[in-house]
């Protein structure tokens, strides 16, 4: 059954991501339908436990990500996205799922830096942004953050379908 699971939440992910990649939107019918389906999947395949582990991927998947949409530093379509796998592949899996997400949105941005020839001025702004961070706490910088019009954009999307993708393709050569 937890194959099952992953499987969906990394094709919902991958959804989403072609979308994010086209568009640089995740559009609320795919992200409120995943959530929508994982609740729903969950429920009718684990009864109440179902819809336990639903709500609780949801709470771990999407509040991690608000978090850094609180601080300006992510989209919203990407909270409602890993709400949307959470929801989908439950709890056991988010924290990897997360980290994996964190990596590949790492690898995405050095990759970007470096065709951008923008390294200088990022490891600037991540110096800046870390200042800020210790004089002033989780408020939101000025100028670094996702609403300056002069911020790149990553498609975040394919970081989550990369971190949805990993525990799938892992339980599925581990058997």
């Amino acid at each position: 059954m937890e194959i099952f699971f992953l499987a969906t939440g990394f094709a919902w992910s991958a959804v989403g991501a072609g979308w994010d990649v086209a568009t640089r939107r995740i559009p609320n019918t795919i992200t409120y339908s995943g959530i929508l389906a994982g609740l729903s999947l969950r429920t009718a395949l684990l009864g109440w436990h179902g819809l336990s582990t639903a709500l609780l991927g949801v709470l771990i998947g999407g509040g991690v990500f608000f978090l850094l949409f609180i601080l300006r530093a992510m989209g919203g379509g990407d909270v409602k996205l890993m709400a949307a796998v959470g929801s989908i592949t439950g709890p056991s899996h988010m924290i990897e799922i997360i980290i994996v997400c964190a990596l590949a949105g790492g690898v995405m941005a050095l990759i970007t830096m470096i065709y951008r020839k923008r390294a200088i001025r990022t490891v600037r702004n991540v110096g800046e942004l870390l200042f800020f961070r210790l004089a002033h706490g989780p408020l939101v910088h000025p100028t670094l953050n996702i609403d300056n019009p002069e911020s790149i954009r990553l498609p975040y999307g394919l970081a989550i379908a990369a971190g949805a993708f990993y525990p799938f393709v892992n339980l599925l050569f581990s058997r």
